[in-house]
């Protein structure tokens, strides 16, 4: 079976960490939760997260995650792990 490798994309990317660090992550609210639960993933209280809407879903932003912008202009998330296991920063 032939193999491939995928092309290198340059992306913009940017981390968050809360509220007003970028343009497309808006404020985390439901009415059912009151912003003093602990998120599942990063265990840090609800009031501290944003929310993105991407191409697929919307997403809970937890403060250190990266959100990229794609080829076509696209927006989504990415946790810090993974984008320093996936990303290196470009001259």
């Amino acid at each position: 079976m032939p193999k491939y490798r995928k092309k290198p994309v340059v992306i913009e990317a940017t981390p968050w960490f809360r509220n007003g660090d970028h343009l497309v992550v808006g404020y985390y609210r439901t009415p059912e939760c009151d912003g003093q639960e602990e998120c599942s993933h990063c265990g840090r209280i609800m009031h501290d997260h944003g929310w993105i809407d991407t191409l697929e879903r919307g997403y809970i932003v937890c403060p250190g995650d990266w959100i990229i912008t794609g080829v076509q202009g696209e927006y989504y998330l990415c946790k810090p792990d993974i984008f320093e296991e996936t990303y290196e920063e470009v001259e």
